[in-house]
């Protein structure tokens, strides 16, 4: 091998940019892998605290410091003054009375009958009587008159078979299935052991069949309300079907609720379900792209999914760092909502104009400031902080127009917790085998949802229903 000071200058200069394109090469690799590592803990670090993703992804065995973005009241924990309480109490006409003698004196052992009466210490249990399945049998008369002809009896409306189940029987089994989600295998079971009544799976399913048929002019009713409202909160989530990701989609206000399921997430799924594509009022929603391709409604941005947005970048902020962009938007978006609550419960008719100028100030100099500070938007997660601040800047009147409107949420939560009851069957049963089954599941939760908001028992209703009267909203 040649010395280097032997060679000539301009082999070693060919050496040098070699060295130096390598070495700019595996720089640019680092780089490249620093930031995937940075994504890949950005979204292990992610939970619905700090990201849009629902609550029902967080991981069950993750325990993460508790973290809010809620301030404190100032309030003591536990039910406030006036709340109305849930103690038992003693009931002043109770079904049986027992009482109970002493037979002889506790202190000279004197027999104690025919003495008078002292006092009466009043205790009540409450109890179940022993529940069984009531059999009735209808027989149907039927006589020759004189003329030579036969006449039967008309059975009672309802019995239309020499066995059947009644109405509360197909209620409970509604209310164990549909609205306490248990899986029909459970719900036949749990009518076994309770009732003793034998109830098949198949059983269950025709059921829930003939009640989700029994609903098409409640739902019809449902859509035309929430289409015709001023304000109505829209939602979806995915659901598995016959081994496969569905879309579960929510129309809400605060007393309708219309849940529906379909193959599609977009446009297609969301125009099923009868309410958007007529919509004319303020659509509250979380942002997902094709909720804005409706022209005609309003929109309200979800407030609460852009602050865990926003914790999710100052999260990721240097832990030296005092200030983060990130932060100052959330309090100011944070202190514009508490003026809306405080006016709102004051019974004010405006809300402080100097107060809300000084935090609409606040809210946009940080959202400016963080298009700046990614303006580069090297990096995946930088360009998602920049499509963050940017969409802060450009919506600010669907991020704030609950400002203006009073009826308005500042947030999507009411979809969401409309919604959550199907996550939550999916978690307590597993998916659902058909898209019918699904359909007539998720039409009997309407049923029910809009029933509570009503302030309508589930089961009641669920009776009003197997007796093919359903309950109506007024």
């Amino acid at each position: 091998m040649v010395p280097d000071d032997r060679r000539p200058s301009y082999e070693l200069a060919a050496e040098n940019a070699a060295l130096r394109e390598t070495i700019e090469d595996l720089q640019a690799i680092v780089r490249g892998l620093r930031a995937e590592v940075a994504d890949l803990r950005r979204r292990l670090g992610q939970d619905s605290s700090n990201s849009s993703k629902p609550p029902s992804t967080d991981s069950p065995f993750a325990k993460p410091a508790p973290k809010s973005l809620r301030h404190r009241s100032g309030r003591k924990p536990g039910g406030q003054p006036g709340h109305p309480g849930s103690t038992l109490s003693m009931v002043a006409d109770p079904d049986e009375v027992e009482r109970h003698e002493p037979r002889r004196c506790g202190g000279c052992g004197h027999d104690l009958a025919g003495c008078p009466e002292a006092a009466v210490e009043r205790r009540q249990v409450f109890e179940l009587p022993p529940m069984a399945v009531r059999v009735t049998e209808h027989q149907l008369v039927a006589r020759r008159c004189g003329c030579g002809a036969t006449t039967g009896a008309a059975a009672p409306e309802g019995v239309t078979a020499p066995v059947s189940y009644g109405p509360r029987i197909t209620a409970v089994v509604l209310y164990l299935y549909v609205g306490q989600f248990l899986s029909k295998k459970r719900a036949a079971q749990a009518m076994a052991e309770l009732f003793g009544t034998p109830v098949s799976e198949g059983t269950v399913s025709a059921m829930t069949e003939r009640a989700a048929d029994g609903l098409g002019g409640f739902l019809g009713t449902v859509k035309q309300h929430i289409a015709q409202a001023d304000v109505a909160g829209f939602d979806e989530t995915g659901l598995r079907v016959a081994g496969k990701l569905h879309w579960v989609h929510c129309a809400r206000t605060g007393k309708y609720t219309l849940i529906t399921c379909h193959p599609k997430r977009g446009r297609t799924g969301i125009d099923d379900a009868g309410v958007l594509a007529r919509f004319t009022g303020v659509a509250v929603h979380d942002g997902w792209a094709p909720y804005d391709t409706y022209p005609d409604p309003g929109h309200q941005l979800c407030c609460a999914h852009a602050l865990r947005e926003l914790q999710g970048v100052a999260d990721l902020a240097a832990p030296e760092s005092d200030w983060c962009w990130a932060g100052q938007a959330a309090d100011a978006l944070v202190a514009i909502q508490n003026l809306v609550a405080d006016a709102v419960a004051a019974g004010a008719s405006t809300l402080d104009e100097d107060a809300l100028a000084t935090q609409l100030h606040l809210y946009r100099c940080a959202a400016q400031i963080g298009i700046t500070e990614t303006a580069a938007r090297g990096d995946t997660i930088t360009k998602r902080h920049n499509a963050l601040a940017r969409r802060l800047i450009d919506r600010q009147d669907d991020y704030l127009r609950f400002t203006t409107n009073w009826r308005i949420p500042p947030d999507n939560n009411g979809s969401e917790r409309d919604i959550r009851m199907i996550k939550l069957r999916q978690k307590i049963s597993g998916c659902l085998r058909t898209l019918t089954g699904a359909k007539q599941f998720c039409a009997i939760r309407s049923y029910l949802s809009t029933a509570a908001k009503h302030g309508r028992q589930f089961f009641d209703t669920l009776v009003m229903l197997a007796e093919g009267r359903p309950w109506m909203p007024a």
